[in-house]
C-alpha cells in the first residue's frame, strides 16, 4: 500500500465526501532500529543545546535562517538582512511580497514554539500559525471599518458606521449568532472576501484540516519520528494551504516537539534543502519513511554544525569581555550576535539603546574576535556569525 494513500470512506446518507485517510501497514521490526537511531540523534542535539547554554540564541538564529529556507523551497529568494531589519522595524526599503511571506513563516514558527508543545496540534493552532484568528482576515488583521471597500460589506455587520454604539454592537452580536447558526448546522461557506482567482473554491480547507488533524490523533500511540514521517506525508496528499506550503515541515517539527524528543523546532526546512529526497507522489510506505528519516538526520546534522560556530564565536568574544568594565554594554553586543544572523550597527544601536559611535567602538574593542563582515559596502555593513 502506497505511503499516504487515501481510502475513501462513505456514508450512504450524505455525498461523496472522504471522511478518512489509511495509514500504512509499516514492517515495525524492520523499521524499528532506524526510527530509534533518528529518535537519539535528536535527543543528542536536544541535551546538547541545554547544555550549552546557546539554545535561545541557537533558536532564534534557526528560526531567521529557515524562514529563508523556506521561501527558497518555494522558488523565492529573500535576503537575510532584509529579513532581520524588517523582523526589528528597521526595513531599510518597501517590504516586498517575498519579505511578508517570509515574516510570515518567521512567525509561525515563533508562535509554535512559544505554547505548550500540544497546541499548535489543533485547530486554533493552525489558525493561529496561518495568520487567522476569529473574526479576522487573512493575515490576522481584522477588517476595515466603513464605506472604503463597498464590495466587501458583509465582512462587518449593519450598522456598524451607525451614530448610535449599541446599534453596532446589537448588530455585531446578531452576526456572531447568525455564523454560530450556520456553523452549527454544518456549513462552512467561502468568505466572499477570497478572490476565486487566487483561492479554488471546491476546495473545503475545514475538512481537510479535520483529515490531517485525524490523521495526527490515530498516530499517537506509534514512535515519534512514524508519526511525524505520516503527518507531514498526509499534509503533502492533502495539499493544505497551497500558499504556505512550508507550514507542513513546521507541523512536522511541533509534532517531534510534542512527543517529548526535543523541547525545540529542528530545521526541516534546512534539512530537506540539503537531502536528496524530493517527494514525488510514487514512492512507497518505506521510501517515504526512509526519506523523512534523511530529512531529520540532515537537519540535525546541519544544527550541530551551527551550534559548533556559536561555541567558537562565543568563546572567543568572552574573552574579551573578560576585561571589559561591568556597566560595558559589550556582553550584550555578544549575545547579539549569538542570537541573530547578521547584525549591523543601526540595529545594534537601537537593539542596545546606544548611539551608532558606541557600536563601532565596541566593534573595534572586540578586534579579531568580531564576527566577519558580511558585506563591503561602507554606508550598509554587517556583521555575523557564519
Amino acid at each position: 500500500m502506497a505511503f499516504g494513500s487515501r481510502s475513501l470512506e462513505f456514508d450512504e446518507a450524505e455525498s461523496l465526501v472522504p471522511r478518512t485517510i489509511d495509514l500504512p501497514e509499516l514492517p515495525w521490526e524492520k523499521i524499528a532500529g532506524r526510527l530509534e537511531q533518528v529518535a537519539i540523534s535528536i535527543m543528542r542535539l536536544d541535551a546538547r543545546l541545554e547544555a550549552s547554554g546557546l539554545s535561545a540564541g541557537w533558536q532564534s538564529r534557526c528560526d531567521m535562517t529557515e524562514a529563508v529556507r523556506a521561501l527558497i523551497l518555494d522558488g523565492h529568494l529573500v535576503d537575510m538582512g532584509d529579513l532581520v531589519l524588517h523582523d526589528a522595524g528597521m526595513d531599510v526599503r518597501s517590504p516586498t511580497h517575498e519579505l511578508t511571506r517570509a515574516a510570515s513563516a518567521l512567525r509561525a514558527r515563533r508562535t509554535a514554539l512559544v505554547r505548550p508543545a500540544p497546541w499548535p496540534l489543533s485547530i486554533d493552532g493552525l489558525a493561529a500559525l496561518r495568520g487567522i484568528g476569529p473574526g479576522r482576515g487573512e493575515g490576522g488583521l481584522s477588517p476595515k471599518r466603513g464605506k472604503s471597500d463597498p464590495e466587501n460589506e458583509e465582512a462587518y455587520p449593519p450598522f456598524a458606521n451607525d451614530a448610535d454604539p449599541w446599534a453596532a454592537h446589537f448588530a455585531e452580536i446578531d452576526a456572531l449568532l447568525d455564523r454560530t447558526n450556520k456553523v452549527l448546522a454544518g456549513e462552512t461557506p467561502l468568505p466572499k472576501s477570497r478572490s476565486h482567482l487566487v483561492y479554488d473554491p471546491e476546495v473545503d480547507e475545514a475538512e481537510s484540516e479535520d483529515l490531517w488533524l485525524d490523521v495526527v490523533k490515530r498516530t499517537t500511540h506509534w514512535p515519534a519520528v512514524a508519526a511525524a514521517a505520516i503527518a507531514w506525508d498526509a499534509w503533502l496528499s492533502l495539499n493544505l494551504y497551497t500558499r504556505q506550503p512550508w507550514l507542513g515541515l513546521i507541523m512536522a517539527a511541533a509534532i517531534l516537539r510534542a512527543r517529548g524528543l526535543t523541547s525545540h523546532l529542528l530545521p526541516l526546512a534546512a534539512g530537506f534543502k540539503q537531502s536528496k529526497f524530493r517527494p514525488q507522489g510514487r514512492e512507497g510506505a518505506l521510501e517515504r519513511l526512509e526519506g523523512f528519516c534523511t530529512v531529520v538526520e540532515e537537519a540535525v546534522a546541519l544544527s550541530h554544525k551551527d551550534l559548533d560556530r556559536l561555541s567558537l564565536a562565543r568563546d572567543l568574544m568572552q574573552r574579551v569581555t573578560k576585561q571589559c568594565r561591568s556597566n560595558s554594554k559589550l556582553p550584550e553586543l555578544v549575545e547579539l550576535f549569538l542570537s541573530r544572523p547578521l547584525v549591523t550597527v543601526p540595529l545594534g544601536a537601537k537593539l542596545l539603546k546606544v548611539t551608532p559611535k558606541a557600536v563601532d567602538l565596541m566593534l573595534a574593542q572586540l578586534g579579531g574576535a568580531r564576527p566577519r563582515e558580511l558585506t563591503g559596502r561602507s554606508r550598509y555593513r554587517a556583521w555575523g556569525i557564519v
